[in-house]
């Protein structure tokens, strides 16, 4: 594959089916897959999504609902503060922007010991309290160059510190954070790309990932945008932001990994959750996003840890469950890859339960309602902690 196609839905799409094609024929070195047992998931995770949305009205797998945490709803306070002057909706979304595109790329693991307490002493752990934190950094103003405004800005992310980063997510020797260095490079590197492409992220405004929204608002037809234009944008125009990478033709691919049966393998997790996250920002605008479902399914740890503990997906060597494992270890790759293709097999079979229709429950339903949902609860289940079935090390930028 090209740069360019391996920078799409459709390439990870693929690459993931002839992963599970691999594993169909007993031919991974890694995972044994017992599809049989994919039916009592789809029961799972119908009854999960109905407990939690018994009037199956479920929002997207986005950003937002991590705002939402303990039944407050956080990003709705933000909004209805007043914005200053300027053009009403993309005002707003470029605002929007800024918090999901900051908040997403700081949502890579927090490990299981952290925690983050607000001021009210609520305690908050993992995705929800990286969300919460993160959203409290951006209304603060930390990362906008005026230090008050609820934005972005990239000249301020370039010169980010992880110590900076540690304070607002009160991470200490005593409440460690994974990845924290990771963390701050990353968004270094965000403020950088976004400063130096102008004609992207500064169209109507000082450079700033927010600037997104008109680069994507001026590319919609007739009001119409589909959702595979939002990944692809991301992909291609903060590409350089990952550490690292396999790069082909000097194109950075991001989370894009060998395997030594497949080649190249995209999975771009990050990106996608993001792609979905940025969703309702341009609805809210007046811009119809199409055929969502061009998107796939997350290849992380809960999706993932769903396949594993309900045994549909089970480790050839048992005692590779004590080791720790580098994010493009072929097993690792191979996990993931089985997940985002899994997740399409399983979709079907979840409405079929449910009694929805595909066009009115899109795959970032069934995540949302979900598979990452009943992933967490087996999680806590099978393990104290709750954490993934496998260890993984992790640099705070993929999972």
């Amino acid at each position: 594959m090209t740069p360019d196609q391996l920078l799409t839905p459709e390439a990870v799409r693929a690459q993931a089916r002839a992963m599970l094609g691999l594993a169909r024929q007993g031919a991974l070195r890694h995972w044994a897959l017992h599809e049989d047992r994919l039916a009592q998931v789809a029961d799972l995770v119908a009854a999960t999504t109905r407990a939690a949305y018994p009037d199956l009205k479920v929002p997207f797998h986005a950003r937002w609902r991590h705002f939402s945490a303990a039944g407050r709803d956080r990003w709705a306070a933000l909004r209805r503060h007043p914005l200053p002057e300027g053009d009403g909706r993309r005002t707003r979304a470029r605002a929007a922007f800024d918090v999901a595109i900051v908040s997403v790329l700081l949502d890579a693991g927090a490990g299981a010991d952290w925690r983050y307490v607000e001021p009210d002493g609520s305690t908050l752990a993992r995705s929800e309290g990286l969300a919460v934190a993160s959203l409290a950094m951006l209304a603060a103003g930390v990362f906008a160059d005026d230090r008050r405004s609820l934005r972005a800005d990239a000249e301020r992310l370039a010169a980010l510190t992880a110590a900076l980063l540690a304070d607002g997510f009160q991470a200490s020797a005593q409440n460690r954070l994974v990845g924290l260095e990771g963390r701050a490079a990353l968004l270094r590197r965000l403020g950088a790309v976004v400063a130096a492409s102008p004609e992207i992220f500064a169209r109507t405004d000082r450079p700033r990932p927010g600037g997104l929204f008109d680069w994507l608002a001026d590319h919609a037809s007739g009001g119409t945008l589909p959702a595979r234009e939002i990944l692809v944008a991301l992909l291609r125009h903060l590409g350089p932001i990952w550490p690292g990478r396999e790069m082909l033709d000097g194109v950075q691919l991001g989370d894009c990994w060998a395997h030594p049966e497949l080649g190249l393998v995209p999975l771009h997790k990050l990106s996608q959750w993001l792609a979905y996250s940025l969703v309702e920002p341009l609805q809210d605008a007046g811009i119809q996003v199409t055929d969502l479902d061009a998107l796939t399914g997350l290849a992380e740890y809960r999706n993932g840890g769903l396949f594993v503990d309900m045994g549909v997906l089970q480790l050839r060597d048992a005692d590779a469950t004590a080791a720790l494992h580098a994010v493009g270890d072929p097993l690792v790759v191979e996990w993931r890859a089985l997940t985002v293709a899994l997740l399409d097999e399983l979709a079907p079979q979840v409405r079929a339960r449910l009694g929805v229709a595909a066009e009115d429950f899109p795959l970032a339903c069934v995540l949302e309602g979900g598979t990452w949902r009943a992933g967490r609860e087996i999680a806590r289940v099978r393990r104290a902690d709750g954490g993934p079935p496998l260890g993984i090390s992790s640099d705070g930028t993929v999972f």
